[in-house]
């Protein structure tokens, strides 16, 4: 595996302000400027650490997307791309036979058939991409026809010429109660309020070294699971601009505004695709400029409703939790100071919490 030449310096308070990541399953990714590392805790208790450099893509190369306003786009397309790589070792680590519990007479509990990992990787990005046009059709698609229906129902008036502004802001507020519905539902999903947990320990994390407090589990655990640079913020901050901005484009656009409902909602659809990329671009610099000032009262003003979402999208993580989100922040860090990559079964010699396999 190629390594990164070591730096001069080891990264500076300001760099670390780009550090960033997500939970996976059963762990936690973690990236800097130049590396990204997945930590997770495997089926027989180990940490399994994998560290990689941040590949130079076709779209990463292109430096007319690196400034403001553009670089929003390119951070989500890079952000999706990373975490489907993510994923999949995740995924490998909760599969691979040499990572299972022990049965009672020592030999290792059966895993999962194994599938090449071309497959794995076509699997996931296919979720991926299904899950994108999923979302696009619950929370751009349905409000807009939820709302045409509710204003022709309560106005119970011919002519909806003069509610056109009002349902505009009607399907805002519809696109939020979604939301915020939705991330409540999943919240509830056993499976999922364990990602959640090792979300939450990724914040402490990070909320560690940007507090310069060395990092480990005694200083991550007393720090807040809440971070202004979360996706959850950026979610809601997205929300937020598109209640600014969509009311804003006339809901006639393509067709008249005494035409069916259905069709007015249909051709919105088009106008809710063109502006995502000016959404985003706006979106990512409210969070870039609220992660460099997060001790300042206009952010915790601005992004309050971001901060609250994600008392439902991050749980208060148990301390194996916090171990799998140092053992990831770690190896970033370290392949930043000095170029060496992590690649390991038992981070920093941790011995493996026993496991019992399933009865």
């Amino acid at each position: 595996m190629p390594e990164t030449p070591p730096r001069a310096t080891a990264p500076t308070q300001a760099e670390y302000l780009t550090f960033g990541g997500m939970a996976v399953v059963e762990g936690v990714m973690m990236r800097s400027p130049n590396h990204w590392a997945v930590a997770c805790r495997a089926p027989n208790g180990q940490i399994v650490v994998r560290t990689e450099p941040l590949a130079k893509t076709w779209i990463g190369r292109q430096q007319w997307l690196k400034k403001p306003f553009l670089r929003g786009t390119l951070a989500m397309l890079d952000t999706m791309a990373l975490g489907v790589r993510a994923m999949n070792v995740a995924g490998n680590v909760q599969t691979e036979a040499k990572y299972q519990p022990l049965n009672a007479d020592g030999t290792a509990a059966e895993a999962a058939k194994p599938t090449s990992k071309t497959v794995d990787t076509l699997v996931i990005a296919a979720t991926v991409v299904v899950s994108l046009a999923l979302g696009f059709l619950l929370f751009n698609a349905a409000p807009q026809f939820v709302a045409e229906y509710i204003v022709r129902f309560s106005t119970g008036s011919p002519d909806v010429n003069r509610y056109l502004t009002a349902t505009n802001y009607l399907a805002e507020v519809v696109k939020v109660v979604f939301v915020i519905a939705y991330l409540a539902l999943i919240s509830r999903l056993p499976a999922i309020f364990e990602v959640f947990k090792y979300h939450g320990a990724e914040h402490k994390a990070i909320n560690t070294v940007e507090a310069r407090e060395e990092l480990n589990a005694e200083n991550c655990m007393a720090q807040t699971r809440l971070h202004p640079r979360c996706g959850t913020n950026f979610v809601i901050i997205v929300t937020l601009v598109s209640f600014l901005l969509f009311p804003a484009i006339p809901r006639d656009l393509f067709v008249s505004g005494n035409s069916p409902g259905w069709l007015i909602a249909l051709t919105r659809l088009p106008v809710e695709l063109a502006m995502l990329p000016v959404v985003a671009g706006i979106s990512y610099e409210v969070i870039r400029a609220a992660g460099k000032a997060k001790d300042q009262r206009w952010v915790n003003v601005i992004l309050k409703p971001g901060l609250l979402t994600q008392l439902i999208t991050t749980a208060e993580p148990d301390r194996p939790h916090v171990d799998v989100a140092i053992a990831s922040l770690k190896a970033v860090m370290k392949a930043e100071d000095t170029g060496e990559l992590t690649e390991t079964d038992d981070f920093e010699n941790q011995q493996p919490t026993p496991v019992p396999a399933p009865a």
